[in-house]
């Protein structure tokens, strides 16, 4: 395929594609995650921010050495096929997990919240549908999906309203009454939530206008940065430090504090729109995989794509018990940091092998 046909992602399928991956299920739970903090967890989306900025740049460098190939690409270019095959078929597997991962938490969910008599196969079943549908039609697909979903959501913040009224503003007082090992595990916990702008060292070569892509993909992080500041800030003012580290899916629980005369739970509501952040979020990740098999094996076949969705069907519905799905998930959120840092270790073999890999 030509360089002009590959590129198909304008700058605004940029900005939304990177900050739709970010908002899945994580920004659910975010102020449980980082309950450790207390009040003050507040300021830590900030440090987020800061820190998914410092990094994109590492990965938008090492794209821009080799703009016309995706991450997997560059791991046999600077690591040998051998190793880059072995590191590669790693990621697939950490991307098929994560999704998995994702869905399972959905449908935990929808269990605990709406349907705590049924079981969960058909709604596994409907969205991995979804999901094939839209991951079939390309990164371009997914990219307007996303788009699509951004303006569907973000109504949403609305339900937030009577939370912020019936709240207590002094929570916001900054007292810094934690220490180090208090951040940390806020910090480790609660940036698993915002995990998805790595994926631009997949997308990157479809990119029509590269050279500003790090100016892209800033804008659509800081936008996921300000929702999860904004529903972080909104959770400290309602919640009591008690209930910020036991109600689980604390930001869905936030929209029960609403009052509409003609709704009875506005919480189902934001369960029912949750699913378009849900598929822009895991169409990415699967069609990463999908490119990842392809490019391990040299082959574009559809029925991989079929492979992978039933490969996370088993995932979802392995019959082990809730705490062995949750380590497996966890060790694939943890694989997802060493994601975040691998370009930079790229850039040092580059650096190293500069000469060699440009021959």
């Amino acid at each position: 395929m030509s360089t002009a046909k590959l590129k198909v992602l304008n700058r605004y399928h940029v900005i939304f594609l990177a900050q739709s991956i970010m908002i899945g299920t994580g920004i659910l739970s975010l102020p449980q995650k980082m309950s450790s903090m207390g009040y003050t967890q507040w300021l830590v989306p900030i440090i987020f921010g800061i820190t998914a900025t410092l990094t994109l740049w590492p990965m938008v460098w090492l794209c821009s050495k080799y703009p016309t190939e995706h991450l997997f690409r560059i791991n046999e270019i600077l690591l040998g096929k051998i190793i880059g095959k072995a590191i590669n078929l790693f990621f697939v597997l950490q991307f098929i997990v994560f999704s998995a991962g994702i869905i399972s938490n959905y449908m935990h969910l929808i269990q605990s919240t709406a349907l705590p008599e049924q079981t969960i196969t058909l709604p596994v079943i409907c969205l991995l549908l979804l999901l094939i549908y839209i991951v079939s039609g390309g990164i371009k697909s997914i990219a307007r999906f996303c788009m699509m979903t951004f303006f569907i959501t973000i109504p949403m913040v609305y339900f937030t309203r009577w939370a912020i009224e019936k709240g207590e503003f002094s929570h916001l007082l900054p007292l810094f009454n934690f220490n180090a090992k208090q951040f940390f595990d806020a910090f480790k916990d609660g940036y698993l939530s915002i995990l998805g702008y790595e994926l631009i060292m997949i997308y990157f070569p479809y990119i029509m206008d590269q050279k500003k892509a790090f100016r892209h993909s800033l804008i659509g992080i800081w936008i996921s940065i300000f929702l999860c500041f904004f529903t972080t800030v909104v959770s400290v003012i309602y919640y009591s430090e008690w209930q910020l580290k036991n109600v689980e899916f604390s930001v869905l629980n936030l929209f029960k504090a609403g009052e509409f005369t003609f709704v009875e739970r506005i919480d189902i509501i934001g369960i029912t729109l949750w699913v378009f952040l849900i598929l822009s979020s895991v169409t990415a990740y699967v069609w990463c995989a999908k490119i990842g098999i392809d490019s391990v094996f040299k082959k574009k076949k559809i029925y991989i794509l079929y492979l992978i969705a039933a490969i996370i069907f088993v995932i979802v519905k392995m019959p082990f018990s809730r705490e062995v799905q949750e380590k497996l998930f966890a060790a694939s959120n943890y694989i997802g940091y060493m994601l975040i840092i691998w370009p930079v270790i790229l850039m040092l073999v580059y650096a190293v092998r500069k000469k060699k890999v440009e021959q």
